[in-house]
Parts: structure tokens; C-alpha cells; sequence
């Protein structure tokens, strides 16, 4: 680097606030963003109820008490969890694809397993609510999110197979043969969607925009040693996704086992979406905007960009679920349509830079 150069890069960093100071930052607006979620939606609690409700006052004197803590606790607290462990997932998924790929405009989805736990839950829809499924149907809500999770795990596997030869497994080939799978995937739902009656088209086209109206204590368990799990994992291979980005061979004789690492990114991303799919259906674009806003916050370092990354994503998908459920209360607006409202212009402009810089 030369000396005008690393004159310009040293404003830059200078600019930027101290990691530990982000992370304590995104905490906060967590917890500001979740008690937020606790108190609006279609059955309002003031926050002056709120302590009463969560059990962390006596006072019982409240007509509405009782119901403040159903609410609370059967349907908006497990919902709040499970988004913000889901957003928390997926964005995780898009810092790694990003450093494993090398490149800032990859995503989840675009490996094919969003696509292939999508296909297995419209699959599953229309087969409980059809006369072979009959027998079934009173565990059409548990069938769901297994449905879409071993779709996703059968995508993986299959892109695994493909792209793995002598022990190597090819990222462009992974890349490319998740493409395919997806393509195949989205041609499976729309003869599920020819086939499906009116009842059944509803539900799937819900599940594609992406709902967490669904969302239970079950599914947030399930949800979190998944989160706990990729956390750690998360941590351990930072190091080498860092030295990935200068090249596989550069990371190579840096002691980087790099065939290790690709696996090991692959099953997680390919677990993390699956399991998020699985929940709350497809959301997109939380990959790519969260690691794009943080690198400029706090830097590309992974070891701090994956935990921040699944603090923001949380944020961003807890705020976009109260919308979801309060902007056209009493009825709900799928969170998919959110996401990709504010995703959608933001990876334009991610392309439009990436045009600017290569001058294409």
C-alpha cells in the first residue's frame, strides 16, 4: 500500500467507534426493540402493565392482568424469540457465504436451500389437506416446519454430494449447482401452486412471503441451540475466513486447512437457513444488508463481524415483525414484504457500487 493510500484508509478507521462499543450499542437497541414488541400488536399492553404482565410485579389489582400474561406468554414473547433468533441465524449465514464466496452480494438463498425447504413445506400443505394425507392432518402445524427442514437438509446434502470430488469440495460448482437446485425447487411450487385449491394457495403463498404468526415455545427451542451452536462454531473458524478473503492458497500456507473450512461453512450455512426456514418461511435480503452495514461499522474482521452480525440481525427482524403485526392490524402483513422493501434498494445499490468500482 502506498503512503497516500494508507493516509486515506487512516481517517477512515479513525472514524469508526470501538467494536466493544457497537456491541454494546446493539444490545441495547435490542432490548429497547424487544420491550417495545412486548407492549404494541393487536392486543395492546401499556408499558405501565408490562411489569405486572411479565410477572416481575404483584400487583393483580389490573382487570386485565390475566390477560396481559396470556398474551404475553402464550403467543408474543415465544414470537419475539423466535424472531430474533431467526434473523439472528440468517444473518450469520450471509457474513460467512459472504467471506466463503468472497464476494459481498452472496446469500443464503442463493446456495438453494430456502428454495428446497420452501418446496418441502408447500408440498406439505398440500398433501395434509388432500385425501392420502387425511390421516395426518391433525399434526398438519408440527409436520410443517419438519417438512421444510428436511427439505433443506436434502438440498444440502445432494449439493454437498455434487460438488465434493476426491475429498475437494468446489465453491463454483457449489455455487452453481445450488442455482440449478433452486431453479428445480421453484418449479416443483409452482405445480404444487396449479395443483392446490384455493385454501391451500393461501397458505402457501404466506409461507413463501415468510410469517412468524406460527411461532411457539417448541419452535423457539428448536431455534436455539442451532443459534448456540453456530455462535461457538462461528467463532472458531473466524480466523480463517479472514485469511480466505486473500486467497485460498495465500490461506492455505497461512496453516488454514481450506477444504475443512469449506465444509464446515457449507453444513452450517446450509443448517442455520434450514432451521430459520423452517420457523418462519422465506426471508430474504437479511443476509446481505446486515454484514454490509456492519463492516462499515466496526470493520470485515469476522470475529467480530458474526456475533455483531447476529445482534443487528435480530434487531431487524424483531422490528420488522412488529410491523408485520401491527401496520394493518388486527390482521397480519407477511414479514417477506418488509424485508424486502428495505433489502431490495439497498442491494441495488450494492450493485450499482460494484459497477462504479469495476467500471462495468
Amino acid at each position: 500500500m502506498s503512503v497516500a493510500a494508507e493516509a486515506s484508509a487512516r481517517p477512515a478507521r479513525a472514524l469508526r467507534p470501538a467494536a466493544p462499543f457497537v456491541i454494546a450499542g446493539l444490545l441495547v437497541v435490542l432490548v429497547i426493540a424487544a420491550t417495545i414488541a412486548l407492549t404494541v400488536g393487536a392486543a395492546g399492553i401499556p408499558f405501565s402493565r408490562l411489569p405486572a404482565a411479565l410477572g416481575l410485579s404483584a400487583d393483580l389489582s389490573h382487570p386485565m392482568t390475566s390477560r396481559d400474561r396470556l398474551v404475553l406468554w402464550s403467543i408474543r414473547i415465544p414470537r419475539i424469540a423466535a424472531a430474533a433468533m431467526v434473523g439472528g441465524l440468517l444473518a450469520m449465514a450471509g457474513a460467512i457465504m459472504q467471506g466463503l464466496f468472497r464476494n459481498p452480494l452472496a446469500d443464503p438463498a442463493l446456495v438453494g436451500v430456502s428454495s428446497g425447504g420452501a418446496f418441502a413445506a408447500a408440498a406439505a400443505i398440500v398433501f395434509t389437506d388432500s385425501g392420502l394425507g387425511e390421516s395426518v392432518r391433525f399434526m398438519q402445524h408440527e409436520l410443517l416446519p419438519i417438512a421444510a427442514f428436511v427439505g433443506s437438509l436434502a438440498t444440502t446434502i445432494i449439493l454437498y454430494g455434487i460438488a465434493s470430488r476426491g475429498g475437494r469440495t468446489s465453491i463454483a460448482v457449489f455455487l452453481l449447482a445450488g442455482l440449478a437446485i433452486a431453479a428445480i425447487a421453484n418449479a416443483g411450487i409452482g405445480l404444487l401452486v396449479f395443483v392446490a385449491d384455493d385454501r391451500q394457495l393461501r397458505d402457501i403463498t404466506f409461507w413463501l412471503l415468510g410469517s412468524l404468526s406460527g411461532a411457539t415455545w417448541p419452535k423457539a427451542a428448536t431455534l436455539a441451540p442451532v443459534l448456540a451452536l453456530a455462535l461457538m462454531t462461528c467463532l472458531w473458524i473466524a480466523r480463517g475466513l479472514d485469511l480466505l478473503v486473500l486467497g485460498e492458497a495465500e490461506a492455505f500456507h497461512s496453516g488454514v486447512h481450506v477444504e475443512r473450512l469449506k465444509r464446515i461453512c457449507v453444513v452450517l450455512v446450509s443448517a442455520m437457513t434450514g432451521v430459520a426456514v423452517s420457523v418462519c418461511g422465506v426471508v430474504g435480503f437479511v443476509g446481505i444488508v446486515v454484514p454490509h452495514l456492519l463492516r462499515l461499522a466496526i470493520g470485515p474482521a469476522h470475529r467480530l463481524l458474526l456475533p455483531a452480525s447476529a445482534l443487528l440481525g435480530a434487531i431487524l427482524m424483531t422490528g420488522a415483525d412488529t410491523l408485520a403485526r401491527t401496520i394493518v392490524a388486527p390482521a397480519e402483513m407477511p414479514i417477506g414484504i418488509l424485508t424486502a422493501a428495505v433489502g431490495a434498494p439497498f442491494f441495488l445499490a450494492i450493485l450499482l457500487r460494484q459497477r462504479g468500482l469495476t467500471g462495468l
